[in-house]
């Protein structure tokens, strides 16, 4: 499973369709597909894993982008982000009842998609606590872990990557950061330990130091004093060794 953005573009124009697919590869999105119908749409939807849809409105057969949205969402919800040169009342109207993540008009930027997709998977995120955030909210400190299922994005140099819950092994607390270490990679964030249990929330993910937080799936041995996550010893303190223990069926 992709640990990038996937996205599924839906676009008439071979020529826009190539440039907007390169260009969001070059921006360190995974593409996973461009399509120019509803039917390969659904068909793709259906069968890879699609975090955001780029939806035109004027596609090839009966059934236009503002249709197919629906039918799209209908599946599973994600963010559907408009990129279209139809502008009329009509049209807009019918855009509405869908609640698109955004509405970019033909001729758009590169930045302005990127922008529209970082604002449209915060806001995605942020739906359960009824926060709404903007494009200038998209700062490096302000909402740095967003979940979504059994993933989180981590803000990263100004853009969101996204991690499954299950390839994180642990969190560090490190003065005024936390460290989140997965399988491969490591995240430093400007927030507290106790901030970052917050906000993500994974069953498996169990405090067990003042300073560590594990993922209990991902210890390979342990003792009543520390715990072994690859080569990382981690210690367990005295107050939250009852905690630890509780995770197991002794029976």
């Amino acid at each position: 499973m992709s640990t990038k953005i996937n996205i599924l573009v839906v676009e008439d124009e071979d020529i826009v369709a190539m440039d907007l697919c390169d260009s969001l590869q070059l921006e360190g999105y995974n593409v996973v597909s461009t399509v120019d119908n509803a039917a390969d749409a659904i068909k793709v939807f259906s069968q890879q894993e699609v975090d955001l849809v780029l939806m035109d409105i004027n596609i090839i057969g009966a059934m236009d982008g503002v249709t197919l949205s629906e039918k799209l969402l209908e599946q599973k919800k994600v963010p559907v982000i408009y990129l279209s040169a139809q502008t009329d009342p009509q049209t807009l109207e019918r855009v509405k009842q869908t609640h698109p993540a955004a509405f970019l008009t033909k001729p758009f930027t590169i930045q302005s998609v990127c922008i529209a997709i970082e604002v449209a998977i915060s806001n995605f995120a942020s739906v359960k606590t009824g926060a709404t955030i903007t494009a200038r909210d998209v700062q490096p400190e302000t909402d740095n872990i967003l979940q979504l299922n059994d993933v989180v994005f981590i803000k990263n140099n100004y853009r969101f990557e996204k991690i499954l819950l299950s390839d994180i092994q642990y969190l560090e607390a490190d003065n005024n950061y936390v460290n989140i270490i997965t399988s491969n990679k490591k995240f430093a964030l400007r927030l507290s330990l106790n901030a970052a249990m917050e906000k993500i929330h994974y069953q498996s993910l169990v405090r067990i130091h003042r300073s560590y937080a594990v993922n209990m799936k991902a210890i390979q041995s342990f003792n009543e004093h520390d715990v072994m996550i690859g080569k990382q010893e981690i210690p367990i303190s005295r107050n939250y060794k009852e905690e630890f223990l509780k995770q197991f069926d002794f029976r």
